[in-house]
């Protein structure tokens, strides 16, 4: 070991002298040669990268400043490079899936091959490091969780008949009317109405209650799930570039943002407090409820604990509330804007529901009020690029996904 020690030693002094160069100098050059290898690595198969990548932000400045239009350059794209490419994101690479084949092969007929998350450092520690649903990685926990989850939430959900969900929602829908009469006519913004009305909706399944939208709580809980959502959308660079989280002022949305969750989570562990003093074994009246009784029973979901109940809660807020009443607003916005198809609903409704509020058994008898909807969600995509990892490596037509890279 000795020898080869200084064989090295000798070898790099015997350099030094032929080159002419310092100590420094090679070491410096050195790094550059390694940081050039680390910025231009490419695993041996991935699919075509598109033109436009340069060091260190790869094809960041390609796809624009907006991110929410990012889709539409993707899509252009794939008109060039095919279905499968590859985008290089920061010193990360990304696997692009285009059209119905593609996207079906990895989202439905191999879907666990294609279900982690990666690390995003803002919001894993708003939602305890993946003790939730949405950012956790996949495993026997995340797939427990994500089961009782989903059972628990079709007991209390959309459904006709006793125990449905659907008696809040035509609660809502009427006290959002009663607003919407109250102003007689005169123009108002009605995105805090909305926003109140699906936040209650969310409230009802998670706590079991609704609240005044004058209730100083229920003002902080919505106020805090709208600054959160808006400030992840503003710290995305963080996540291709995690070391910016140290750099002050260009931290401060994540800051921000993470005080926010914080008070999110101080309204759920308020709330857990008061369902334990008050909860009915036999008859669970909520997401919490459900959640409790399965902390004592531990029959579903292995090594469950309150952490994972708080964070899993707050993935109902998170993720129901800014999108539903956002998709609400482009279609009021959207009637608006076209009367004709106004004036289409309105009549379908008035031939199907009458003067009463709709219900879910009338969904059948709604084909075009049905169509709208979709089409609203079709044109306004909330979410339009969905990100997950492979949990192996995988093979994708002719090319070979590594484990661990985002598609």
């Amino acid at each position: 070991m000795t020898g080869a020690v200084q064989w090295i030693a000798e070898a790099v002094q015997e350099i030094l002298q032929i080159s002419g160069l310092t100590l420094q100098t090679l070491l410096v050059l050195c790094a550059t040669f390694l940081l050039a290898c680390a910025v231009f690595k490419r695993s041996g198969n991935l699919p075509p990268y598109p033109a436009g990548r340069v060091p260190v932000l790869g094809h960041l400045l390609t796809l624009g400043r907006a991110p929410h239009f990012n889709h539409l350059k993707l899509t252009a794209w794939r008109r060039k490079y095919g279905d499968v490419f590859t985008v290089r994101m920061g010193m990360k690479d990304v696997v692009v899936l285009n059209g119905y084949t593609a996207v079906k092969d990895a989202l439905v007929d191999r879907s666990e091959l294609f279900a982690t998350k990666l690390p995003s450092y803002l919001f894993d520690a708003m939602v305890g490091f993946g003790q939730d649903i949405i950012a956790a990685r996949w495993g026997p926990g995340f797939r427990q969780r994500k089961r009782f989850a989903t059972t628990v939430l079709r007991k209390l959900g959309m459904k006709v008949g006793r125990g449905s969900i659907e008696d809040n929602i035509r609660e809502e829908a009427n006290c959002l009317r009663n607003r919407i009469t109250e102003k007689n006519g005169q123009p108002f913004d009605i995105a805090h109405d909305v926003t109140v009305a699906v936040a209650n909706i969310i409230c009802s399944m998670a706590f079991g209650r609704r609240y005044d939208s004058e209730d100083e709580t229920f003002r902080e809980l919505s106020k805090a799930i709208a600054t959160v959502v808006f400030q992840l959308g503003t710290v995305r660079i963080g996540n291709v570039f995690p070391l910016l989280r140290f750099i002050p002022v260009v931290n401060r949305p994540a800051i921000n943002a993470w005080k926010e969750s914080s008070k999110v989570e101080h309204v759920i562990r308020e709330e857990i407090s008061r369902h334990r003093e008050h909860l009915d074994r036999e008859n669970p009246r909520d997401f919490l409820d459900f959640c409790l009784l399965e902390l004592e029973q531990r029959e579903k979901v292995d090594g469950l604990t309150e952490e994972n109940v708080v964070y899993m809660t707050g993935d109902l807020f998170f993720a129901g509330t800014e999108t539903t009443a956002t998709t609400l607003l482009w279609s009021l916005l959207y009637m608006i804007l076209n009367p004709d198809i106004q004036n289409k609903v309105h009549d379908e409704l008035d031939a199907v529901v009458g003067a009463s509020l709709p219900a879910l058994s009338h969904r059948p008898q709604l084909p075009y009020v049905n169509a709208c909807l979709l089409e609203v969600m079709r044109i306004r995509t909330l979410v339009p690029l969905s990100g997950l990892a492979t949990t192996q490596e995988v093979k994708v037509r002719e090319f070979d996904i590594p484990k661990g890279t985002k598609v």
